[in-house]
């Protein structure tokens, strides 16, 4: 009911407030948005004719790598994919037409307001003709997940009775969502899609989040992977045979970078795909996003941790706790201070004497990005340029990052607000490409699945190039059998290949072990 109450007071400000906004208004040009990351429109039509070429020199075509310009000189890209030129990003210009599909909403519509896309995609109720069957996992120190499995209301009677078969060779669809546990509309209509296309979609929720029981005082810290580590090795216990792809929402992308960075190789996921994510998640935490927002995040939080008030009084301030104002605050006094003796005052969350290097500890511990060098699978992050939970996207997205490592790559739009990206066509839909055929998709749930298929394909080329060079380097079918059963750690002794990296894509993944 709170959470209604809070959603209602929400949508009120934003009718009032949203004629004078800068999140709300549509005049301005995308060009003044591309200039806040220092891209001019020249620049980015030459971005995107240079990496529509690959290092190899095989021509892609580049009416699928840029939106038309017929309408005139001064008209810039609705998206851009921004990423370290290679055989892969040629690969995806090529075979990823949704990727240059997108049209921003413009004029007076709800659809062109960043803050409205987010507030329907977060807070409007949606029917989801999705059936979930929760698992709950007890985990090494007794703590508990949940795992969330969809299936379409046609099979839901039988999955009562019957889990998934081991020997099913769908691939699964790890979603994580945002880091509050609020299971949003574009989750749920993200589990509907990926059924669609023969995925077996799976919700991970964290410690207390969303109906979960809260088995231990421990919660789960903002990037600590711990727990979808050993979700994950369930999931392959359960699916040995199915290849596994993992998406992220919001503020759960930490999560999953986390778990990427920590695990590299051994991942187990074949490719990723992060929604509106978050990147410096501790400037994000300290700053926060406009005081509407911020304020009904903290609410939310506040809420879903009144349940578990008396427990948490073992190890927390509950007074300081409940208290705190700020997301930071709230970070702080779970994780960052140590309870005092019975009866004593609650330091406030942020002075000096209570946090004192903690703070800094605990992001070192946390960062998303801490061990972003040790990724080793492709991730596509979609983002927009207005989204007002992340903020001003000259500060906060790492073009860096995109633009120098391989396995990054950025699908920037102009509009689209948080986790919306609603198009021009005004239902969230628009034909072309392989996913286009479905009414009601949203544009970046189409261009998430064509970037898995992509790469899937993409790698599986390889592997039968690389196998293929093996048998004829090593002379003879029976040697090239032993390949077929070899390690990674053993691949990874063979001479190294003459030609660049970066061009050729020598995966190295786990899942051919």
């Amino acid at each position: 009911m709170l959470e209604w109450l809070v959603a209602l007071c929400i949508g009120i400000l934003v009718a009032v407030i949203w004629p004078a906004s800068k999140y709300f208004g549509t005049q301005g040009e995308p060009d003044a948005l591309l200039q806040g990351l220092g891209i001019s429109r020249r620049q980015t039509k030459e971005m995107v004719s240079e990496r529509c070429v690959s290092d190899r020199g095989v021509p892609v075509d580049r009416a699928n790598a840029q939106t038309s310009d017929r309408a005139g000189e001064n008209k810039v890209p609705d998206v851009a994919l921004i990423c370290k030129p290679s055989a892969l990003a040629n690969y995806l210009f090529k075979h990823c037409r949704t990727f240059s599909n997108f049209t921003a909403c413009t004029g007076w519509t709800w659809r062109a307001s960043a803050f409205l896309q987010t507030f329907y995609g977060a807070c409007w109720p949606y029917e989801s003709p999705a059936y979930f069957v929760r698992d709950y996992l007890q985990l090494s120190d007794d703590g508990l997940v949940a795992l969330d499995w969809a299936v379409s209301m046609a099979g839901a009677s039988y999955q009562k009775r019957r889990r998934t078969s081991s020997n099913s060779t769908s691939p699964i669809l790890l979603i994580i969502p945002n880091s509050f546990g609020k299971i949003t509309r574009n989750v749920l209509k993200l589990c509907e899609v990926a059924l669609s296309h023969g995925y077996l979609p799976v919700v991970f929720n964290r410690r207390s989040h969303n109906a979960t029981p809260l088995s231990t005082v421990k919660l789960q810290q903002f990037g600590d992977p711990g727990d979808l580590r050993e979700a994950v090795r369930y999931m392959r216990y359960r699916q040995p045979v199915s290849r596994l792809y993992a998406v992220s929402e919001s503020t759960g992308s930490g999560l999953l970078l986390s778990y990427l960075g920590e695990c590299g190789s051994s991942s187990y996921v074949t490719a990723a795909a992060c929604l509106s994510p978050v990147f410096r998640c501790q400037s994000w935490f300290e700053k926060g996003p406009i005081w509407p927002l911020h304020w009904a995040l903290v609410t939310y939080q506040k809420i879903c941790l009144n349940r578990y008030r008396t427990v948490l009084g073992e190890t927390v301030h509950t007074d300081a706790l409940f208290s705190s104002c700020s997301m930071r605050g709230l970070e702080e006094v779970l994780f960052c201070q140590q309870p005092g003796p019975k009866g004593a005052p609650a330091l406030a969350a942020g002075t000096s004497s209570s946090s004192g290097g903690a703070w800094e500890a605990y992001w070192e511990r946390n960062e998303p990005l801490r061990d972003v060098d040790e990724v080793a699978i492709p991730v596509l992050s979609v983002c927009a340029q207005d989204d007002p939970i992340r903020g001003d996207p000259q500060s906060t997205l790492p073009l860096e990052l995109f633009e120098s490592n391989p396995h990054f790559f950025l699908l920037l739009t102009t509009r689209g607000g948080h986790c919306g990206f609603n198009t021009q066509e005004g239902s969230a839909f628009s034909g072309g490409g392989t996913f286009g055929g479905t009414p009601g998709t949203s544009w970046s749930h189409r261009a998430l699945l064509e970037f898995f298929r992509a790469t899937t394909d993409f790698i599986a080329a390889e592997e039968r190039a690389k196998q293929a060079a093996r048998r004829r380097g090593l002379g003879g079918s029976s040697q090239g059998k032993v390949f077929r059963h070899r390690s990674v750690s053993s691949c990874k002794r063979l001479p190294a290949c003459s030609h660049n990296i970066h061009t050729i894509y020598n995966w190295q993944r786990s899942y051919t072990r």
